[in-house]
């Protein structure tokens, strides 16, 4: 993942970090592990997470992002799965929900990074 590499040394140009569903653990085994790295990391990050991910438990991705302090932001999608799939009944369609992602990444981009 790019946020290794960046927490190695840091990337030419890069000033921030977009993770469309961070894969935090296994599905089925919360962890918190995958993300120590992150506090190497030093350019802003937003995570977009659904709150149906099997591969980001919702308390532990917000643990993780505020752990992070201002670098960080936590986008939680209702009802969304690891691919930003939600079910019929959440009243939303897909690409309802992929409108929101892009809106956030828009909007985080004007404001987050230098």
């Amino acid at each position: 993942m790019t946020s290794l590499a960046q927490a190695a040394s840091p990337l030419p140009r890069v000033r921030g970090l977009a993770f469309f569903g961070f894969p935090l653990h296994p599905a089925g085994k919360p962890s918190r592990e995958r993300a120590q790295h992150l506090s190497d990391v030093h350019v802003p990050m937003l995570f977009l997470q659904g709150t149906r991910d099997a591969l980001a438990d919702q308390a532990l991705i917000a643990q993780v992002a505020e752990g992070l302090a201002k670098r960080a932001r936590l986008l939680l999608l209702p009802d969304a799965d690891h691919s930003f799939h939600v079910p019929a009944r959440s009243g939303r369609t897909d690409a309802e929900v992929r409108y929101v992602l892009l809106d956030a990444v828009v909007e985080w981009m004007a404001t987050a990074t230098p």
